[in-house]
This record gives structure tokens, C-alpha cells and sequence, in this order.
């Protein structure tokens, strides 16, 4: 494989209101709307892009509204922190729940697991 094997992350959600208040208060920035493809496939589908650069490592993702999706789902999503200490703490302040405290993975650095308010179990990842 020459590259980066996640190109694309959806976390589907129930309540995108609350779902997006949510990952904004815990990793403390703004999600911007993606308009949505004019096709009858589409309709009713509601999406909001994480903050992403074509210059920086990792890979861009969205929280997804769509009927018939359920949220709560088994993937897992590591978000890269400085700290995910402090990125698991705001996610209890905003509603969400801590699952794991931060926790040494040895020479990898630290993680962290939180639930987010709809039911999405997510990894952060700091190297302190």
C-alpha cells in the first residue's frame, strides 16, 4: 500500500445538532456543512466536515444524518490530540461519556476512549 490506508471517516449520527455541538466543544473547533449531491439517493442526508488540510497528515472525515442509519456503530475513529487527556475530559463536560481513561500504549504514546452523545465509542491519541 503507498498510502495512507483511512482516506474518509463518517460517524452517522441521530441528532446532528447535538452530535455537532458535541465533537465542536471536545476538540474545540468548527465543522463546516457538505452540500449534498442533487440525486434521489442523497435526499435527506445531512452532513458536517471536520476541520481538514490536503497538506497535513491524516485523513478528513464527517458526522452523517441519513435515514436508516443507525448511530452507535463498531467502528473506531482515533483522533490525534496533544494531550488526550484533555480532549477526554471535554467530552464528559459536553455530554459524552469517558469509556477509557488515558492509558499508556508504550512507546506509541497515550489513548484515551470516549463515548460521544450518540452512542459512538471514539479514540484519541496524544504522544504525551
Amino acid at each position: 500500500m503507498k498510502s495512507n490506508p483511512v482516506g474518509w471517516f463518517e460517524i452517522y449520527v441521530q441528532d446532528m445538532s447535538r452530535a455537532k455541538a458535541f465533537y465542536e466543544a471536545v476538540f474545540q473547533s468548527k465543522l463546516s456543512s457538505l452540500m449534498n449531491p442533487a440525486t434521489a439517493n442523497m435526499a435527506g442526508v445531512q452532513m458536517w466536515a471536520f476541520p481538514s488540510s490536503m497538506e497535513s497528515y491524516g485523513a478528513p472525515g464527517a458526522l452523517v444524518q441519513m435515514e436508516g442509519c443507525p448511530s452507535g456503530g463498531s467502528t473506531l475513529v482515533y483522533f490525534s490530540c496533544e494531550d488526550c487527556l484533555v480532549e477526554a475530559q471535554r467530552a464528559a463536560i459536553s455530554g459524552g461519556k469517558i469509556f477509557k481513561e488515558k492509558t499508556s500504549i508504550g512507546e506509541y504514546g497515550f489513548i484515551a476512549l470516549v463515548q460521544d452523545t450518540e452512542g459512538n465509542m471514539i479514540g484519541l491519541h496524544s504522544l504525551r
